[in-house]
C-alpha cells in the first residue's frame, strides 16, 4: 500500500475530469472454488486498488462529484469472522490509511444510489467482468441494461497508463523476483524432468516472497501453442523449453511479464540458434527504437520485417520483405501482437476494453490475421510500460492449412518447412518503460543472449 496522499491525489485527478455525478467502484468478492468456504486466493479489482488501495473483499466506494466527498462502503467483522480470520482493523481505520474519512455499511450503498437516481444524477461505473458484480449493479441501478461509462473508462485509462516513479519501483521489485524464477527454471531443466516440476519451483518462488503469479505460468516444450498452460510433458533431449511467467509485487500487485526460451540440452542446436537469433534480433531492434511518439504498430511491423528477412536467409520465405509484411505472410510464423501495456494487470486494464487502452481512437484495429491480435498500437508516451515479445513459431496445423490453401505462396517456401514441423517455438520478452528521451528496460537483466543462456545451462 502507498501513502494516503497517493490515493487522495489519484482520486482528485480523476474527479477533476467530471462536472457532476457519482463515480462508483465495486471491489471484488471472494470466489468459491467448489463451495462457499473454499475460495480461490483473493485478488482485488485493479482500479479499486489504484484509487482506494484496500486489498480485501466486500468493499465498494463512491466519489461524489457534486458533494465533493468520497465514501467507503463495507462491514465491520463480527466475532464469528474474528474466530476464523483473526482480529482485523476497523473499517474507519482502514479508510484513514487511504485518506478517506467517511465510511458506511455496505447495505447502504444501494440506498445511496437509489436516491441519486431519483434525482437524475449520473452514476458512472466501469464494465463489470464478474457475474456477481453484474447482479449487484442491476439491483442497485434498477435495470438489466447496464451501460458502463465511456467517460470514466477513458479517464481511468489515461491516468493509469502513465506510471509514477513509485509504481515503477513496484514493477522492478516484481521483476527482480521474476528473474529468480526464470534463472531457476533454466538451471533446473534437464531430460527426464516434468514441466510440472519446473512450474512448481517457479510458483514456489513467487509464493515464498509473499507474492503470487501475475498470470498462469506458461512453461512448456510445446512453445508453438501460444497460451499453453499444460504442464504434463516430460522434457526430452533436443527440445526447447518456453517459459512465459512473472510474479506480482508482494502486497501491491504490480505485474511483471517475462519470456525466455532455452534448450533442454546444455547447448542450442544449430537450427535452434538460427531461429533464436532472429527473434532476439527483432526484440533488441524494437527496444532500441522505442521513444516517445513512436507508434507501437510500427514497432510490430519492424519486428515482422526482421523476422521475415531472417527467414528469407534460411530459405523459408522469399520475395520482397516489405510486401510480405504488408500482405501478412509473416504471421504464419509470428501470429500474435508484439506486446501490450503492463501495470497493475499483466494486460493492463484489459477489463476496461483493449481498444481503449491500445488504440484510443488514434488507429483502427486491423482485421488481418496476426496483426489483429496486436493489443497496443498507439504512439507511446513517457510513463508507458509495455512488453516487447516477438516470437517465431512453427505450428504444424496452421502450416498445413495455409499450404493446402497456398496462402501467400509468393512469400513462403512451403517445401522447405518439413524439417521445422517439430521445432516448437521461440519467444523472448522484456518489460520496457518509455522515458522522456527514450526508453529503459525495467528490472535486473535476465540472461537472453545465446551465450548467456548456455552459460546458465
Amino acid at each position: 500500500m502507498f501513502p494516503a496522499n497517493t490515493y487522495q491525489e489519484r482520486r482528485a485527478a480523476l474527479a477533476g475530469k467530471f462536472d457532476n455525478g457519482l463515480l462508483l467502484f465495486v471491489g471484488n468478492e471472494d470466489s468459491p472454488m467448489n463451495c462457499a468456504d473454499n475460495i480461490y486466493r483473493f485478488r482485488q479489482d485493479s482500479s479499486f486498488l489504484y484509487y482506494f488501495g484496500l486489498d480485501q473483499p466486500h468493499l465498494a466506494a463512491l466519489i461524489d462529484i457534486d458533494e465533493q466527498k468520497t465514501i467507503l462502503f463495507g462491514d465491520e467483522l463480527t466475532i464469528d469472522h474474528v474466530v476464523w480470520m483473526g482480529p482485523q482493523p476497523a473499517l474507519s481505520d482502514q479508510a484513514a490509511k487511504v485518506g478517506i474519512s467517511e465510511t458506511r455499511p455496505y447495505a447502504e450503498l444501494g440506498k445511496y444510489l437509489e436516491k441519486a437516481r431519483s434525482s437524475s444524477r449520473a452514476v458512472h461505473f466501469t464494465p463489470p467482468y464478474r457475474g456477481a458484480d453484474i447482479l449487484k449493479l442491476r439491483e442497485w441501478l434498477g435495470t438489466t441494461d447496464l451501460e458502463p461509462s465511456d467517460q470514466l473508462v477513458k479517464a481511468i485509462v489515461e491516468q493509469r497508463l502513465v506510471k509514477s516513479p513509485e509504481e515503477i519501483r513496484q514493477m522492478e521489485i516484481a521483476l527482480a523476483i521474476t528473474r529468480q524464477m526464470h534463472i531457476t527454471a533454466i538451471k533446473e531443466s534437464r531430460p527426464g524432468i516434468k514441466e510440472a516440476q519446473l512450474a512448481g519451483q517457479v510458483e514456489g518462488i513467487a509464493l515464498a516472497t509473499e507474492g503470487q503469479l501475475a498470470y498462469p505460468a506458461i512453461l512448456t516444450v510445446n512453445g508453438q501453442t501460444l497460451h499453453n498452460h499444460h504442464h504434463g510433458n516430460v522434457l526430452q533431449s533436443g527440445q526447447l523449453v518456453l517459459g512465459d511467467f512473472g510474479t506480482e509485487a508482494p502486497h501491491t500487485h504490480y505485474a511483471s511479464d517475462i519470456t525466455r526460451t532455452w534448450p533442454v540440452d546444455k547447448t542450442f542446436t544449430s537450427q535452434q540458434k538460427e531461429i533464436y537469433q532472429i527473434v532476439l534480433d527483432a526484440e533488441m531492434a524494437v527496444i532500441e527504437a522505442l521513444k516517445p511518439g513512436v507508434r507501437f504498430l510500427d514497432m510490430h511491423l519492424l519486428a515482422a520485417k526482421i523476422i521475415t528477412e531472417g527467414l528469407q536467409k534460411l530459405g523459408l520465405m522469399k520475395g520482397d520483405a516489405d510486401a510480405a509484411v504488408e500482405a501478412g505472410a509473416y504471421a504464419l510464423f509470428f501470429p500474435h501482437g508484439l506486446g501490450h501495456a503492463i501495470g497493475l494487470d499483466v494486460h493492463d486494464m484489459e477489463d476496461l476494453g483493449e481498444n481503449h487502452v491500445g488504440y484510443a481512437g488514434e488507429l483502427e484495429r486491423s482485421t488481418q490475421f496476426g496483426l489483429k491480435s496486436l493489443r497496443f498500437a498507439r504512439a507511446v508516451q513517457p510513463g508507458h510500460v509495455l512488453t516487447v515479445e516477438p516470437g517465431l513459431y512453427f505450428i504444424p496445423e496452421l502450416i498445413e492449412q495455409w499450404q493446402k490453401e497456398q496462402r501467400h505462396a509468393d512469400y513462403i517456401n512451403y517445401d522447405k518447412l518439413q524439417p521445422y514441423l517439430n521445432f516448437s517455438g521461440v519467444r523472448i520478452e522484456d518489460n520496457v518503460l518509455i522515458t522522456e528521451d527514450g526508453h529503459r528496460v525495467l528490472g535486473p537483466a535476465i540472461p537472453k543472449t545465446i551465450e548467456e543462456v548456455e552459460a546458465l545451462r
